[in-house]
Parts: C-alpha cells; sequence; structure tokens
C-alpha cells in the first residue's frame, strides 16, 4: 500500500515542483534553494491540513471556479519580473546615498530580497492549495480503500510518510526545472500555459457549472482547458509588459 501512496504523491508532485520552479525563478540565485525548501515545507504542511476535509471542500459549489480563477490570476502573476522594479529602486537608493549613508543601502537590500522571498512563498503555498484539492482527494481515496480496516491514525500515518518521501522529489524537480528555464526562457510560458490549462478545468467542473449545465462534455473540457491557457499567457505578457514599461 505504501508503494501505491508514493507513486500518487511523485505523480502528482510534478504540478507542485512547476509552481515551486515558477514562484522561485525571479529570486537571487543565493536564495532560490531557500525558496524551494520553505515553498515546499508550506505546501506539504498546507496538504497535510486539507486531507482531513478533501471530500467535504470538494463538495462546496463555487469552490473550483474560485479557486480556477485565483491559479489563473497567480499564472498571470508569474510572467512578471519583481525583481525589475526591486532592483531599479535598490540601484536609486545605492545612487542617492552612496556617499552619505552606505549602511541603509544594504538593508534595503535584504529587505527587498526577503520581501520577494516572501512572495515567492506565498505564491507557493496559494497555488499548490488551488491545485490540491483534487490531489489529496486522490490520495485520500486511494489510502482508504487500501486500508479500509484500518483507524483514521493509521490511515494518516500512512499519508505523511507518503508526502514526506515525495519531498525530495519536489525539491529536485523545482531546482531541475528551474535550470530548464533559466537555459529555455520559453518554458515560463509553457509553464504559466499549463497552470491556465488547469484553471480552466477547475472552471467546467464545478457543482455549480454541472447543476446549471450537466456533466461537461470531454470537448467541452478541452476548450475550457485550451481557452485557459491561451488567456493566462496572453494577458500575462500584457500586464508583465505594461508593469515594466511603467
Amino acid at each position: 500500500m505504501i508503494i501505491h501512496v508514493i507513486l500518487i504523491d511523485l505523480l502528482l508532485s510534478a504540478d507542485n515542483a512547476l509552481v515551486i520552479a515558477l514562484a522561485c525563478r525571479n529570486l537571487d540565485p543565493a536564495r532560490r534553494q531557500q525558496g524551494i525548501v520553505l515553498g515546499t515545507a508550506g505546501a506539504i504542511v498546507l496538504r497535510l491540513a486539507l486531507i482531513a476535509v478533501a471530500i467535504n471542500l470538494l463538495t462546496i459549489p463555487g469552490l473550483r471556479i474560485v479557486g480556477g480563477l485565483l491559479l489563473a490570476w497567480l499564472a498571470m502573476r508569474l510572467l512578471q519580473n519583481p525583481t525589475n522594479t526591486g532592483a531599479a529602486t535598490v540601484t536609486a537608493t545605492a545612487t542617492s546615498t552612496s556617499i552619505r549613508t552606505p549602511t541603509p543601502t544594504s538593508s534595503v537590500t535584504r529587505m527587498a530580497a526577503s520581501a520577494s522571498l516572501l512572495t515567492a512563498i506565498k505564491t507557493i503555498v496559494v497555488a499548490d492549495f488551488v491545485m490540491s484539492l483534487d490531489n489529496v482527494l486522490a490520495i485520500s481515496g486511494a489510502v482508504h480503500a487500501g486500508m479500509a480496516a484500518a483507524g483514521p491514525q493509521a490511515q494518516f500515518t500512512m499519508v505523511l510518510i507518503g508526502l514526506l518521501i515525495s519531498v525530495p522529489a519536489m525539491i529536485f524537480g523545482s531546482s531541475l526545472v528551474l535550470k530548464l528555464m533559466d537555459r529555455y526562457p520559453v518554458l515560463v510560458f509553457a509553464g504559466v500555459g499549463l497552470l491556465g490549462w488547469i484553471a480552466g478545468g477547475m472552471v467546467v467542473t464545478d457543482i455549480l457549472v454541472l447543476d446549471q449545465f450537466g456533466e461537461t462534455p470531454a470537448l467541452g473540457k478541452l476548450m475550457a482547458q485550451i481557452v485557459g491557457a491561451v488567456v493566462v499567457v496572453t494577458v500575462g505578457r500584457y500586464w508583465a509588459g505594461r508593469k515594466a514599461n511603467s
């Protein structure tokens, strides 16, 4: 049974590794690994909390719609490069204070770096929460089916073991994706598009949509996923361009 749970966790870690890599790609190289580790830790803790309430959460009408829209918004934000603005601010501060007070400049630099790291961690945790709604249900269902005779504590322990074993895969996967994005920047758009694809699928499979229009056909879900990917990349690029020029 533990092998089954670990395999599910490893498969589901691919999405998480992508989000972590996208969120940390604009961090200073010295802080990237810190962002990956802290973001992974936050995602694991949140996923454990979701395990207990996953089934009840997924029965809330409109939750997938809200989650899909939130994920799309986060994906569009990931196309922005906050380090450009931060670097410009720090450079300007350094220029104006280099003669009088050099020490505050380093303080501003540290504060900007800390803010970027915190932003990356928050993005990872929120995005993981949205994408984990289905993931934790799959894990919970697998454990419950394979350990029906076991008590809730034993089942939770099994889930915890599977998640902890998958942590190295998430960290290694994030680091690998980051290196690939540095070498092939087009992968950033592919990753953001994938998040938009997931968001589009979430919206059309919400309980409100199913109650109103019935079961979404495969073609309809595919179209929603394609639209989600295209909209997120297009709007994200436009938004990033405006931010860069402002």
